[in-house]
């Protein structure tokens, strides 16, 4: 008896040491091999296991094992796979003082195979669920394991459940704690890599992020705009700024404006700024984002494209890039050229000064522009009181060239007609004229490096301006080819339109005239 409480006495304190060792870490291999060491010695144990439950799909995972006749055994359990499914099964511990010869095992030959005679196997329980077992045989003697040594595997077991628990939860806090940090990481590298500044505030108005290009737009370090009042980093944005930052918080809506600043050392800056609702997981907003981008540049460039839009074709102020990669030499392309004189000098009041001159001239322009604009024409220049328009360049690409430009010139006619009675000259009045023709130029950039022009040049053109030097007052003539290609048939044209031939024009530099037809809108 009084050896038996010894060894009670011995194990109990190998237990506490024991439980001190699997609380000291949460490297869970070093602490279970420790562990069953001590087991093995402590029940004079000849093999023992320590196989656990997978959380995903419940399969057996050998965790530990000792082989006191194979020291070299590999992660495979050679125990009775019947006590250990019994146990794993039921939860509750199962000893056996000569296993083979135990009434309850005697309809399992496999323990009759292996021979066993001392067997434990007790249960890993964490709060009332089965995680795995902990089994230990003996082949050789009988009645190796008493009560005793089934309540000490147990107490261990109860600890190894909670060991081995901790440390998977340690591992989950881990792996989470690892992708949190990469996501914070990739965050700051997005948030570092954008161009637009980008501000976050909680709901105390606290600035909590605020990336380098929100430092460069308001010449301000990052470190020092992290923890201050969202005030005093965006000051004297606008008066009813509070009103924006009330609507995304209380109403969770998006706010735009657009504004001037003067930032330190930058001088006077156009930003705009989209602030955004800043919402937590369950939809409840914790605070704002801002979005900001300066938009000096941008505003710069567009004033400046506006006063060039008023000197140059809107079509090439839009595409010159397009145009800009062009060679100097051009290309050729069939093009219908549109020349419109709106007022010879000759017809104004001999008595206005120049300035009343190109200001009234200017509104005749005006009336004839718009009409070629409405109809997709590009005005190549303006040459005293005449101006020269293309359909079909490289600026405004069309199949109908020859029909758009011949109804522009249909269009110009009753806009002044229109314009005369609003100056109220008489009815008959009929100053403009103009001229048609289709064929192949050659279209590109005429200059140098440092100044170029987009313009149209060849026998086309030429033929065109011949046209228009032999319109009368009033009249509109195309050629016999500008003619051709918009008949529906030979000698048929569009409902909309009427052609009267007129008499042939003797251009320069051609041996035969040219055949011309006088253009009229159908009644």
């Amino acid at each position: 008896q009084l050896q038996g409480e010894q060894t009670e006495l011995s194990q109990l304190r190998a237990l506490t040491e024991t439980t001190a060792l699997i609380n000291s870490s949460l490297d869970l291999e070093i602490v279970l091999a420790r562990a069953m060491d001590e087991v093995i010695r402590l029940t004079g144990a000849e093999r023992g296991y320590l196989v656990l439950l997978d959380p995903a799909d419940q399969s057996l995972e050998v965790r530990v094992v000792r082989d006191l006749e194979n020291p070299q055994a590999g992660p495979e359990f050679r125990g009775s796979t019947t006590i250990l499914q019994e146990v794993l099964a039921t939860g509750q511990p199962l000893r056996a003082d000569n296993a083979y010869k135990d009434p309850r095992m005697q309809d399992h030959m496999s323990i009759a195979q292996l021979a066993l005679r001392s067997v434990v196997c007790v249960p890993l329980a964490y709060k009332g669920t089965v995680i795995g077992a902990l089994y230990v045989d003996n082949r050789l003697r009988t009645g190796v394991f008493t009560a005793r040594e089934e309540t000490l595997l147990v107490a261990f077991a109860n600890q190894a459940a909670v060991a081995i628990e901790n440390a998977r939860l340690f591992a989950r806090v881990q792996a989470i704690l690892a992708e949190t940090t990469a996501i914070k990481e990739l965050m700051a590298n997005v948030f570092d890599s954008i161009g637009s500044g980008v501000i976050t505030a909680d709901a105390a108005d606290q600035v909590t992020t605020f990336n380098p290009a929100a430092g460069e737009i308001l010449a301000m370090a990052p470190e020092a705009a992290i923890g201050q009042p969202l005030a005093a980093v965006l000051p004297r944005i606008s008066p009813d700024f509070a009103d924006h930052l009330h609507r995304v918080r209380e109403r969770s809506q998006s706010e735009k404006l657009e504004t001037e600043l003067d930032v330190a050392a930058r001088g006077r800056r156009v930003l705009s700024f989209n602030l955004s609702p800043l919402k937590d997981l369950q939809g409840r907003t914790q605070g704002v984002a801002i979005v900001l981008d300066d938009l000096t540049e941008q505003r710069e460039r567009e004033d400046k494209l506006n006063i060039l839009r008023r000197y140059l074709p809107p079509a090439l102020v839009e595409n010159v890039h397009q145009i800009a990669q062009l060679a100097l030499g051009g290309e050729r392309r069939e093009v219908t050229c549109l020349f419109v004189e709106v007022r010879p000098l000759a017809t104004f009041p001999p008595d206005l000064r120049p300035g009343q001159v190109m200001e009234m001239l200017n509104a005749y322009f005006t009336v004839a522009t718009d009409c070629i604009h409405d109809h997709n024409g590009v005005i190549d220049k303006y040459m005293g009181t005449e101006l020269m328009a293309l359909f079909n360049s490289q600026l405004n690409p069309m199949s109908n060239h020859a029909l758009m430009a011949v109804q522009a010139a249909l269009a110009l006619r009753e806009a002044f007609i229109a314009y005369y009675a609003r100056q109220g000259l008489p009815p008959d009045t009929h100053f403009y004229r103009a001229g048609l023709h289709t064929g192949v130029a050659t279209l590109g950039n005429v200059g140098s490096l440092s100044r170029r022009d987009f313009t149209a040049l060849g026998d086309t053109i030429n033929l065109t301006h011949r046209l228009l030097e032999n319109a009368q007052p009033g009249q509109l003539i195309m050629s016999e080819a500008t003619a051709q290609v918009i008949q529906i048939a030979p000698g048929r044209w569009p409902a909309s339109i009427v052609c009267e031939p007129r008499e042939p024009v003797k251009a320069k530099g051609r041996q035969q005239a040219t055949p011309v037809y006088e253009v009229f809108k159908a009644e």
